[in-house]
């Protein structure tokens, strides 16, 4: 009789500069470039973002939502963090328009610690698109706090797989697993943060991910 030979499982790709560098800077944040690129934009104007107000795109990537962001908003009023320096400079060299950089002027900042107060303003808006997906609690109530601290005035606005009950999720931070919280969790992390919160819901995310805002 044949045994059937065991199916292994998919192969994660490598965090950091090699991942980057192996799968792109596009696929690297999740690809569906234009579609959540589009999303993001259009979703923040819809809730109030304005040309002349400050926008911080917490885990910005290689700009994905930066492409549309930085043209839109006044000089100087994109700010964005994030911890891949790699990503940074691919989207810089790849997807921002050398003049749009010139003339907006966006802040960036390298940061896996969520080093908020290396900005020299403070937002009116913020976002944190497909980030608490890759965080365990513990990061995630981090940065919360750390952005209550910075800017408490502001409105952040974050995405996140929900879960229908509790479940075991990677112990540490990853770029490429999947971290999936229920609503009750979400609101306790802001609890624990000292931010309202309140549970948005579909937003149209092509992979299903949740809205809440944090004010």
């Amino acid at each position: 009789m044949l045994k059937l030979a065991k199916r292994r499982p998919a192969e994660v790709p490598p965090q950091g500069t090699e991942g980057i560098l192996g799968i792109g800077h596009r696929t690297y944040v999740g690809g569906m470039w234009d579609e959540i690129g589009a999303l993001q934009f259009s979703f923040m104007v819809g809730q109030g973002l304005a040309a002349s107000h400050v926008l911080l795109d917490i885990a910005c990537g290689s700009l994905r939502g930066g492409v549309r962001f930085i043209p839109y908003l006044d000089a100087g009023n994109y700010l964005g963090i994030e911890k891949e320096q790699k990503l940074i400079d691919l989207g810089i060299a790849k997807e921002l328009d050398p003049g749009i950089r010139s003339s907006k002027a966006p802040e960036l900042v390298v940061s896996d610690s969520f080093e908020f107060e290396r900005f020299s303003r403070r937002p009116d808006y913020a976002l944190a698109q497909s980030l608490f997906s890759h965080l365990p609690p513990r990061d995630i109530v981090d940065c919360l706090r750390k952005l209550h601290a910075f800017s408490p005035q502001c409105r952040l606005f974050a995405t996140f797989f929900l879960a229908d009950k509790r479940r075991r999720n990677p112990r540490s931070r990853h770029d490429h697993l999947t971290f999936r919280y229920t609503q009750e969790q979400l609101a306790g992390f802001a609890a624990a943060s000292e931010w309202s919160f309140r549970y948005i819901g579909e937003w149209g995310h092509p992979r299903g991910q949740v809205m809440t805002e944090f004010c």
